[in-house]
């Protein structure tokens, strides 16, 4: 059974950083991308990052420049590197697996908080 496990949110002032981690158990077939989304209070979830197999990355033109997505194969982890923050960043933060198989893969959620 495959499971994401996210952890490195919390609390945070502004122009600080912050590293998330999703590290997922169980083997997926057919990976095509992993994503960082996020979602505030009252707003939609919105992608943040994402990197393909190929280390293709794009970025939301709010991060660009502030955060970094990356992946750890061996380790089967996928890291959002968040510099710069701003409180405009606060929101819960999913860890996204897509595949050629199945519905793609949700973590279930870690919480940043920027205070200005």
């Amino acid at each position: 059974q495959v499971q994401l496990r996210e952890s490195g949110g919390g609390l945070v002032q502004a122009g600080g950083s912050l590293r998330l981690s999703c590290a997922r158990s169980g083997f997926i077939f057919g990976i095509t991308r992993m994503a960082w989304y996020r979602q505030a209070p009252g707003k939609q979830r919105e992608l943040v990052a994402s990197i393909t197999r190929a280390g293709n990355t794009t970025y939301a033109d709010s991060v660009k420049g502030r955060f970094t997505i990356s992946e750890d194969n061996a380790k089967n982890t996928v890291y959002l590197q968040m510099n710069s923050l701003k409180p405009e960043d606060t929101a819960v933060y999913y860890c996204y697996i897509g595949n050629t198989v199945r519905a793609p893969y949700w973590g279930q959620g870690t919480q940043v908080t920027v205070s200005s």
